[in-house]
């Protein structure tokens, strides 16, 4: 299944959750209604989906009500006419895509791409610390400042440097504290495209501190354009947790990264893993896997490409996730 938060713009409407088919949207809430009227047969637990009003609700409803939900919407779309059916479906084109999660409880960024690691480090003279292959280390976002896709980011008015990094993103559907990593990819309902907007002067600065990036990443996170269900990636398992999935970024139309996302080092599995020891994880929190390899000017270099101006557009395109697009914009407070 695809998962997304959408608005209709024409009437105004207050963002809603959704399921994604093909060029078509069918809001939860409608799904009990429909199912009746189409005489499809529905578990009792899918008409709480009435009262959903977001998609942190319906992950927040457990693995159940997700495999229930898949198990119905293969049916309910097999006999819908979309024709004959306007007020039911909503056309993609005619609505407005928002961050799957647009307020996530929690915005975790890892640092679990090795060939990232090592070119970024290399820039600076570094090498991989040791510690780094002890245990997947990440930092807290700012899960204020979340933008989906075709939204314009501004670039902060303290930068001159800003870039975009290629991830992925994995979403939580359950709780938990010390889970075991063998248990862990059932807490994972789905994964997205991720982008973690860097001021890469202002890092640069921070880093010398010993403290970790702060104002380099607070000011913007992109996530979308959809939640993808991990039954949609079977096919494309690799190992340890790992999908075969290519990933590519390009800025005005030029590809610039072109990575994959079975080269992690750290899976996703051990991430959270890691992140729940003596710590609560909940539903809804968003972890990040970190730059892939190539996957940042900041590795290519500000000779293969300049740092980013108003006006670049940057896509992130994930292989069966989509492709996350974003123009930048001079920020309201920059200094004329």
């Amino acid at each position: 299944m695809k998962l997304v938060t959408y608005s209709e713009p024409r009437k105004q409407s207050r963002t809603r959750p959704g399921l994604l088919w093909g060029n078509w949207i069918l809001d939860l809430q409608d799904i009990p209604t429909l199912a009746s009227k189409l005489a499809v047969k529905a578990p009792k637990r899918i008409s709480k989906l009435a009262n959903l009003s977001s998609t942190l609700d319906l992950v927040a409803s457990g693995a159940k009500m997700l495999d229930d939900l898949q198990s119905l919407s293969w049916r309910i779309f097999n006999r819908l006419d979309p024709a004959r059916l306007p007020r039911t479906l909503k056309n993609l084109d005619e609505t407005r895509l928002h961050p799957p999660i647009p307020r996530p409880p929690l915005l975790r960024d890892f640092y679990a791409f090795e060939e990232h690691v090592k070119a970024a480090r290399a820039r600076r003279g570094l090498q991989i610390p040791q510690e780094w292959y002890d245990f997947p280390a990440f930092y807290y976002s700012n899960p204020g400042k979340v933008y989906g896709p075709e939204d314009e980011v501004p670039r902060p008015s303290y930068s001159k440097a800003l870039d975009y990094e290629l991830e992925v993103a994995c979403v939580l559907g359950k709780t938990g504290i010390d889970v075991s990593e063998d248990e862990a990819e059932s807490f994972i309902a789905g994964y997205s495209i991720m982008n973690d907007w860097s001021a890469r002067d202002v890092q640069e600065k921070e880093m010398k501190i010993g403290l970790g990036p702060a104002k380099a990443k607070d000011f913007a996170t992109s996530l979308g354009p959809w939640i993808v269900t991990p039954d949609e990636l079977q096919d494309k398992r690799a190992s340890g947790g790992r999908f075969d999935l290519t990933m590519r970024a390009r800025v005005n139309g030029k590809q610039l990264s072109n990575g994959n996302m079975r080269t992690i080092h750290w899976t996703f599995p051990q991430m959270i893993a890691r992140a729940s020891q003596s710590v609560e994880l909940h539903a809804g929190e968003v972890f990040g896997s970190g730059t892939v390899g190539t996957g940042s000017i900041l590795e290519l270099g500000p000779e293969v490409h300049h740092w980013l101006n108003p006006g670049d557009v940057v896509e992130l395109e994930i292989e069966r996730l989509g492709t996350l697009r974003n123009r930048i914009i001079e920020s309201s407070n920059s200094k004329s």
